[in-house]
């Protein structure tokens, strides 16, 4: 069997696309591309030396309208580890707060000759609307609960790692899904790479017209565990919630967070998370602490992933010769 990330497609040497704004016009040989090239800069992270000069002379803004910080830290430490150099915006005490649009703020840091923006904000199609403000490329760091497209990636990548194609691999995500920009993103991945998937919740918390994306949904953990590869919790968003949509969280994590002996049911189950985990609440305190949780290697990916998103879109952009592949040495 061939790699998951190194499939028949995989000669791709360059991205079609000029920003990276979600996964659901991204085929499987951008997205093959991508991983490939993720795992070429996963050997830096493991270097005593992490820094290499791929992107010397680019600048990445960090452009955060929403609070973060593993993705924010993330895509900070991706930059510098490709030698970028990086500046950080927030919204407080940002002019921002002093009535300043979104517009105009973007259209003054691009003026300060900014390369690259990665935006993360609360409302959906931002990134979107700011590809058509200025002409710095973009990247979605998450808008709203419509895409978080390097989150499913550095997911994907773990993935990889443990299974050898997506292929019918079975994946199950487990939650919040109404509200969830990692859940959307991660279908569209999952998919194009050929993979089957299972979405659980409250009825409350899973959209009636889901299925439209080609998903199966059960409100029944028991039934969604069955035969799953991948076990994929989300994060109770209630900052996002306009009602209480569920009784309370000790009810939620009766029926759908996942336990200890739901390990013991499913030997060969492989427990995800995007973070934070509220212990007790998705995921059972002991599972979050089992070896079959991987949830800090997705961390650790999630820079590696990073990088190689930085790295093929100025390389594409600068035009820059893409046979050799990412500058590593």
């Amino acid at each position: 069997m061939v790699h998951a990330d190194n499939a028949p497609d995989s000669s791709l040497r360059a991205l079609r696309h000029r920003h990276l704004l979600g996964l659901s016009t991204y085929g499987s040989d951008e997205i093959r591309l991508i991983l490939r090239t993720a795992r070429e800069f996963r050997s830096v992270l493991d270097r005593p030396i992490r820094r290499v000069p791929t992107l010397r002379g680019v600048t990445v803004a960090n452009l955060f309208f929403e609070p973060s910080t593993r993705t924010r830290l993330s895509f900070e430490l991706a930059a510098k580890r490709l030698s970028a150099d990086v500046v950080n915006f927030s919204t407080a005490g940002s002019s921002v707060s002093k009535g300043e649009t979104l517009k105009d703020t973007v259209r003054n840091i691009e003026a300060m000759k900014v390369d690259m923006a990665v935006v993360r904000h609360a409302s959906p199609g931002v990134p979107h609307f700011l590809t058509r403000c200025v002409d710095v490329q973009v990247v979605n760091a998450g808008d709203g609960a419509h895409e978080h497209p390097s989150q499913a990636l550095l997911d994907l990548l773990t993935m990889t790692e443990h299974y050898d194609s997506f292929d019918g691999l079975n994946v199950t995500i487990i939650g919040d899904i109404a509200h969830s920009r990692v859940a959307r993103s991660n279908i569209y991945g999952l998919h194009t790479l050929g993979a089957n998937v299972t979405l659980c919740g409250p009825p409350t918390l899973v959209p009636v017209d889901i299925r439209a994306l080609g998903v199966r949904v059960t409100h029944s953990l028991g039934d969604a565990l069955e035969g799953c590869d991948v076990a994929m919790s989300l994060r109770i968003q209630l900052e996002r919630q306009d009602a209480s949509l569920v009784p309370s969280t000790r009810e939620y994590h009766d029926r759908f967070g996942i336990k200890l002996r739901d390990l013991e049911r499913h030997p060969d189950l492989i427990v995800m998370h995007p973070g934070p985990v509220n212990r007790g609440v998705e995921l059972a305190s002991d599972v979050v602490d089992h070896e079959r949780a991987i949830i800090l290697r997705q961390v650790t990916n999630g820079v590696a992933v990073r990088m190689a998103i930085l790295y093929l879109l100025a390389t594409a952009t600068r035009a820059h010769d893409m046979s050799a592949g990412p500058t590593v040495s």
